[in-house]
């Protein structure tokens, strides 16, 4: 999958269970589906690289699917 370096906003989806999302600029949504405890508060700006990956059943139906490589706030 392709990886990609951004800075996003951190915010908190409130759709079925909850998840932790970033949300670039642009308005593209990403969900981190291995998000660091450091980065779940809403409104911090972070610089991410992180990397597309796919999953077969997903509940959240929110923004795409990503592993966080690295980061920065």
């Amino acid at each position: 999958m392709s990886r990609h370096r951004i800075e996003a906003s951190v915010v908190h989806v409130a759709l079925g269970p909850g998840c932790w999302g970033l949300v670039e600029a642009s308005g593209k949504q990403w969900r981190p589906v291995n998000m660091p405890e450091q980065l779940k508060y809403s409104k911090n700006k972070v610089q991410v690289l992180i990397e597309e990956v796919e999953e077969a059943f997903d509940v959240f139906m929110w923004g795409t699917p990503a592993k966080i490589i690295s980061f920065h706030t």
